[in-house]
């Protein structure tokens, strides 16, 4: 198989960062991931919010259940989906970005906000829009690990072939 094919089978979250912040370039570089992502009918409905500041991350942090990796991170990004926007394509992009991310040294948690309006208000995003998810950033810890290496269940469980 190609390298890029084994590249994205490798693609873990990562939960432990360096307590040092993202450089402008690494940002700039995940973002720009996010921007060239496909997206429906190239509707392109959606926006995303860099948050670097630490007392911001930590107030971002109260619109989840399971955020401790946004506490710990360097950056996160919010990702919103615009009015017309679809999860589809907000999920593309998030994959882009921690794709991107991990090809330039930064690791990445993908969140999930489950107090999604409070953290529409937090990134001034519109009304109208939706801000459920997020991705964490930071230059991974010396012993950074994924926290759980479970595999993958079995392609036959997952996979099906509609044939006739």
């Amino acid at each position: 198989m190609s390298e890029i094919y084994n590249f994205i089978l490798r693609l873990r979250a990562i939960r432990d960062y360096r307590p040092e912040p993202l450089s402008d370039e690494d940002l700039e570089a995940i973002l720009e991931a996010g921007r060239w992502t496909g997206s429906s009918k190239n509707r392109q409905n959606w926006s995303f919010v860099a948050v670097t500041d630490p007392e911001r991350l930590q107030e971002l942090a109260e619109h989840g259940d399971f955020t401790q990796p946004i506490r710990d991170s360097a950056a996160a990004i919010v990702l919103v989906s615009e009015r017309g926007g679809t999860m589809f394509d907000i999920g593309r992009a998030a994959q882009n970005m921690m794709l991107a991310a991990e090809a330039i040294g930064v690791a990445s948690c993908p969140i999930t906000f489950h107090r999604e309006k409070g953290a529409r208000r937090l990134v001034g995003a519109p009304m109208g829009s939706q801000a459920r998810y997020g991705i964490a950033l930071g230059y991974p810890a010396p012993n950074a690990r994924p926290r759980k290496m479970g595999g993958r269940k079995a392609a036959e469980a997952v996979i099906r072939l509609d044939s006739r």
